[in-house]
């Protein structure tokens, strides 16, 4: 079956949004976490051009977002059950076969078994069945902040986490690549080494590098003397700037300033990215931390990159506490 992953700028039919539900995982961050995806969820709804469909966790859950949202236009309340809201990893990856869509769905541990939250590894059946796609269970371990497509069947990774031992033992580069070509339709799968520090995914791909265009991705550059990141940023536009998309063009590398050094609960650096924006329909939506000149920089780089769509930074510290951002909470279901 020939599959095809549609890039994130593509039209979208909707945009799955996880809702903060459960107290005894997010505890004082609760209210401050639902206050900024009830924030994002209005700018898909509104500027972005998006159908949001907000998937709640659980009772309480699904009261709060009805107490935030539910009279806002576009944004539609499914009521569901999931671990936490981390719907890139735990929802399914549409795309487009011969015979129309399929939502492509893969066994989930946790990130390697970091956490095992009950009704985690439900999410992208119950998003099947509400989209009304098919689903395809594929038996190997994938998260969707792993990977990053263009459109035309080249995927971006991180060999830290695509080959951990902790998601699929035995795993080489071309294990990996056949497994992607198959599930996803991958024709070119771009290597990139390691991801962000302290973060629990083994280094997703969307905290590291993203395909803004055609041939085109985003990398970020160190920003302040602070940041712990910026070998690794380097290293990954090193990577990217010698190889070829499965069109055989040289890729064209756009460096994004770092949020820079953002302090983590646990008074290390936080795995805050700029990448970990969302393409919406008529928008693109940056996760902000801290006001101030890099993240200044980074909106007037994303605009100049998507001249057609407005660029609009939010604040995404209190979900950030739970270890991911904006890309990581959504999954966009093409049109």
């Amino acid at each position: 079956m020939t599959l095809t992953v549609p890039a994130e700028w593509a039209p979208h039919k909707a945009m799955w949004l996880g809702f903060p539900s459960h107290g005894e995982l997010w505890e004082d961050n609760l209210e401050p976490a639902q206050a900024e995806v009830a924030a994002l969820a209005r700018a898909l709804a509104g500027p972005g051009g998006e159908r949001v469909r907000l998937l709640t966790g659980c009772d309480e859950g699904e009261a709060a977002a009805r107490a935030l949202l539910g009279d806002v236009t576009g944004v539609e309340i499914v009521p569901g059950r999931f671990g936490d809201i981390w719907l890139r990893d735990t929802g399914p990856i549409f795309a487009k076969g011969p015979h129309g869509p399929v939502a492509q769905a893969f066994r989930f541990n946790g990130w390697g078994g970091k956490y095992v939250l009950d009704h985690d590894d439900e999410v992208a059946g119950q998003i099947a069945v509400a989209s009304e796609t098919a689903m395809i269970l594929n038996d190997f371990i994938l998260e969707g902040g792993a990977v990053d497509h263009d459109g035309a069947g080249t995927i971006l990774t991180t060999g830290q986490c695509l080959l951990n031992p902790n998601r699929n033992t035995g795993w080489t580069e071309a294990v990996a690549e056949a497994a992607l070509a198959q599930s996803l339709g991958a024709r070119k799968v771009v290597w990139l080494g390691e991801g962000l520090e302290n973060d629990h995914t083994d280094g997703h791909v969307d905290n590291l590098a993203r395909f803004v265009a055609p041939g085109v991705v985003a990398c970020p550059m160190g920003f302040g003397r602070g940041d712990v990141n910026t070998e690794a940023y380097d290293d990954a536009a090193r990577r990217l700037a010698a190889a070829h998309d499965a069109e055989g063009r040289r890729l064209t590398v756009a460096r994004i300033p770092s949020p820079g050094w953002i302090e983590g609960g646990e008074g290390g650096a936080a795995p805050a990215s700029h990448m970990n924006f969302i393409i919406a329909n008529r928008a693109v939506i940056m996760p902000i931390y801290s006001e101030g000149q890099a993240s200044d920089l980074a909106l007037q780089a994303l605009q100049a990159l998507f001249p057609d769509r407005a660029v609009i930074g939010l604040s995404s510290n209190a979900v950030l506490s739970g270890g991911g951002s904006f890309h990581c909470i959504t999954q966009q279901e093409p049109a």
